[in-house]
């Protein structure tokens, strides 16, 4: 199976979903098909500028392209250490493609599993 990294924005938390009103859809629907990966025992790889800024700098190819494009160019998705998408974060379609699996893997992860939101 192919591996996929996320390298995303800094956000004050690690999912970027936190307080009492989250207002950015995608980062949701982002968060969301992750736990189903996790779910489905599928591994990725998810940085957070200010939670890992050590692994953008350790990937060359991150590092390159944050050099030459700055901050601008995140989120990245990286599938098996090339950049498949910059600026955006890949569809759940694109998900399940990259990596090779059954797009329902992908969307499968209910909302509510009695986690609680942080706080920023």
């Amino acid at each position: 199976m192919k591996v996929m990294r996320i390298y995303e924005p800094a956000m004050c938390c690690e999912t970027g979903l936190c307080g009492v009103d989250i207002n950015n859809p995608e980062l949701v629907r982002m968060s969301l098909a992750l736990k189903s990966l996790k779910q489905n025992g599928i591994k990725y790889y998810r940085y957070n500028l200010s939670g890992a800024p050590h692994q953008f700098v350790a990937n060359t190819i991150v590092k390159d392209k944050l050099g030459k494009d700055g901050i601008d160019c995140l989120p990245l998705t990286l599938i098996d250490e090339e950049i498949v998408i910059e600026k955006r974060y890949p569809t759940n379609q694109e998900i399940a493609d990259f990596i090779g699996i059954d797009i329902s893997l992908v969307a499968a992860a209910g909302n509510d599993d009695g986690e609680k939101k942080e706080k920023c």
